[in-house]
């Protein structure tokens, strides 16, 4: 049995009288590519941000990492990486000052940010652009540097929030290889995507329609239950009767 890295039961937030997320269950394993898929509205954002321990549930369960929602919160973001479209690296910075940067957020020593920094650089084949301000980048570099620092720590568990709008489909393959390799290091990556072929490439994905996960299934299972041939034509049948129109 694969090990459970995130486990939600009746997971639920409301705002009043307005529930935003709606009794969601479902586990993630180690070193899956778990899509959370959903139209805006949907309150992907909401169970993401108490997934990740910045919003407290009104109700419900949730391990994040092993962590309790509610009473290990510090822990559990010691535990995880993040990266969004709107806002992963400071731009001001140069792409080693950022690099070091998050290092020291992730709590790693001044050996460890050096070798990574030196490993980083590498890998990414950045070894002539280190001093070259993070705002100078195109937006592909940016997204890829993004994604390699908020792994740099090596957490269990990667959230990536609409990591690829805006960048061009082949870089946007490149960055899904950067994915496979978290995966098949063992860190877990629990991705949300407006692009239904990138949800072809999850193991496993969700969809929330008005708060609550109407599917759940593998992308091959979901197109057979739908009795459809993408998996855009399987977001249309769910998303078809939604009622809210923003997160």
């Amino acid at each position: 049995m694969p090990e459970i890295v995130i486990k939600t039961k009746q997971l639920t937030k409301k705002f009043g009288d307005f529930t935003a997320a709606d009794s969601i269950t479902f586990e993630v394993y180690k070193g899956e590519i778990f899509g959370f898929l959903g139209a805006n509205g949907a309150g992907k954002t909401t169970a993401m941000r108490m997934l990740c321990g910045l919003s407290r549930p009104s109700s419900g369960e949730a391990t994040i990492a092993g962590f309790d929602v509610y009473t290990e919160t510090e822990k559990i973001k010691r535990n995880i990486g993040y990266m969004s479209q709107k806002f992963s690296l400071y731009e001001d910075l140069t792409i080693l000052e950022n690099i070091r940067f998050f290092g020291g957020i992730y709590g790693l020593s001044d050996r460890e940010i050096e070798e990574k920094s030196q490993h980083l650089i590498g890998l990414l084949g950045l070894g002539n652009e280190t001093k070259k301000l993070v705002g100078a980048l195109p937006l592909g570099w940016k997204q890829k540097l993004a994604f390699s620092v908020a792994i740099l720590h090596d957490p269990k568990i990667v959230f990536l929030d609409e990591p690829t709008g805006g960048v061009d489909p082949v870089t946007r393959r490149q960055f899904w290889d950067l994915i496979y390799e978290a995966a098949d290091r063992g860190i877990t990556v629990f991705v949300t995507t407006h692009y239904m072929d990138e949800a072809e490439y999850c193991n496993r994905l969700s969809m929330m329609v008005d708060g609550e996960i109407k599917a759940l299934d593998t992308p091959s299972n979901l197109k057979k239950q739908f009795g459809v041939a993408s998996m855009d034509e399987v977001f249309y049948e769910l998303a078809r009767g939604a009622k809210r129109t923003a997160d």
